[in-house]
């Protein structure tokens, strides 16, 4: 079976540990359920994903050479 995560094609998905989440939530001022969800089935996160974590997503941008995005793992 193939492992889409490691495809060349999906960014880079690291799960936040619990002191980079409050930096995240205050650098925004929003609260964690407000961010994007993704779903814990989703094939691109990593193994370790449980639900309740914040997901880092890291993408080549045309205009920023790389975009930060983060999403909230949902069931």
């Amino acid at each position: 079976m193939v492992d889409v995560s490691q495809h060349t094609l999906v960014p880079e998905h690291t799960v936040l540990d619990r002191d980079a989440v409050e930096d995240v939530l205050s650098e925004y001022d929003i609260r964690r359920t407000d961010l994007p969800k993704i779903h814990r089935r989703d094939a691109a996160l990593p193994e370790d994903a449980e639900v309740g974590d914040v997901i880092k997503i890291v993408r080549d941008s045309r205009t920023t050479d790389k975009a930060i995005v983060y999403r909230l793992v949902v069931e």
